[in-house]
């Protein structure tokens, strides 16, 4: 096929192709919900999570998760019991962890510098901000920026 007859088979307000996949960690599967349709509007691509124990489940089947983004109280095991088993682990010690939480206190925030989390959101989150600190974190090329 050629350029231009992949052009004419492509409309122009075809979508972007996707961003980074993010993992979503949030008892509170309504909050969950709406962020995920929030940053899918954005172009990334989201798994959702209720509990540690399913973040860990689409962590191992999706590799390519470049970030996540966890509650701090949940009721089985906390979010900071999660980025603790993430730097404990070889291969993902490294990934990038937003946290957000409407009960962090100082001891939390102690914890949450020494596992070197990226940054805290009080809930309910900004979403200007959210947005402006993921996309400094992951531009977008600059095709999908004309896009938009």
């Amino acid at each position: 096929m050629s350029a231009l007859s992949l052009f004419q088979v492509l409309p122009m307000n075809a979508p972007a192709l996707p961003r980074q996949q993010l993992l979503l960690v949030d008892d509170e599967e309504d909050a969950l919900l709406e962020l995920a349709e929030l940053l899918e509007g954005e172009g990334f691509n989201c798994f959702t999570a209720t509990s540690v124990k399913l973040a860990l489940q689409h962590l191992t089947r999706h590799p390519d998760i470049a970030l996540v983004i966890t509650d701090l109280r949940m009721p089985e095991e906390s979010g900071m019991s999660l980025i603790k088993r993430l730097r404990e682990h070889t291969a993902r010690q490294h990934l990038p962890v937003i946290v957000m939480s409407g009960h962090a206190d100082m001891e939390s925030v102690s914890d949450m510098l020494r596992l070197q989390v990226l940054d805290l959101f009080r809930k309910p989150i900004y979403h200007v901000r959210l947005l402006e600190t993921l996309n400094n974190l992951f531009p977008q090329p600059l095709g999908e920026l004309a896009n938009r």
